[in-house]
């Protein structure tokens, strides 16, 4: 099992480089970035705070991290022409010695495409550009009869999704399959998964497969039933460290390869957040090395 940080979009630089470079040296295996333009608001008006680029991000990180992979999560290939988005990807890759990790992503966020004037085509059209978009990023980095330079080495494309339409193209071009979910909403979706892989073809033991989860890691009784009640159930691990524990290791038995830990819900502070990573790398996460 990989474990990987994902720090908001919204964290300073600063915050992000010590995060990373403790990661680095706490053992974890890569850092996770997503990639919008504004935050995202419930009534889909103007996110108003930073949402820096992921793409330089991921660059400075690996320039300055020198072991992490690094992953976007996803770019939304609405907003970023293909051949661009291959472009910087393979770029990135040779700047941090081959561990990029492009996710893609067939785009969601109302806000940002809106006013920023990107179009946002209704949910059917939409995947079939990313099929175009996904095929077209697939061929440019390994088609030899394609010119393009320079290629990265081995970076994997990523896909996160969980409907079956577009599970059936990560089966068919993507290296990595991920998904948001508990364990009992991952086990779901991971039969969908597998329906896509057999659908197409494809050995469902070749495609890693990543997720991610909010974590709320507490010992008290009765906080953790508020989080409980309160925390999207989907998507969520609440629970003291022995109960974090068991539900980590389902993931594991689920063959899944790597697990995020985003630090949306670890605190509301830079030192908030690095000590909620520290504590569940100390009680849980040890726990799988």
């Amino acid at each position: 099992m990989r474990f990987s940080v994902w720090p908001s979009y919204e964290r300073s630089w600063d915050e992000v480089l010590a995060l990373a470079t403790w990661a680095e040296q706490a053992g974890f295996d890569g850092c996770w970035y997503a990639d919008h333009f504004m935050p995202q608001t419930e009534d889909d008006s103007v996110g108003v705070g930073p949402a820096y680029e992921c793409w330089t991000m991921l660059a400075a990180i690996g320039a300055c991290v020198p072991r992490l992979l690094l992953t976007s999560m996803v770019s939304p290939v609405t907003i970023h022409h293909p051949v661009v988005l291959a472009k910087r990807a393979a770029t990135v890759d040779h700047i941090t010695g081959g561990r990029a990790v492009l996710g893609l992503g067939a785009g969601w966020q109302v806000n940002e495409h809106r006013e920023y004037g990107f179009e946002l085509p209704e949910p059917g059209e939409r995947v079939t550009r990313f099929e175009e978009a996904i095929r077209a990023i697939h061929e440019l980095l390994r088609d030899d009869a394609v010119p393009f330079d320079p290629r990265p080495s081995s970076m994997e494309l990523l896909v996160g999704t969980g409907s079956p339409r577009m599970m059936r193209i990560t089966a068919r071009w993507a290296d990595v399959w991920n998904t948001w979910g508990n364990p009992e909403e991952r086990a779901r979706r991971t039969e969908v998964f597998l329906q896509a892989c057999d659908a197409v073809g494809r050995d469902p033991g070749t495609v890693r497969r990543s997720s991610q989860a909010l974590f709320f890691l507490t010992d008290d009784d009765v906080t953790r039933d508020k989080l409980r009640a309160r925390a999207p159930q989907d998507r969520s691990l609440v629970g003291g460290a022995a109960e974090l524990i068991d539900m980590v290791g389902t993931y594991v038995e689920a063959g899944v390869d790597e697990l995020a830990i985003p630090d949306f819900t670890l605190g509301a502070t830079p030192e908030q957040r690095l000590a909620t990573y520290q504590r569940l790398h100390a009680e849980v996460l040890s726990a799988f090395v």
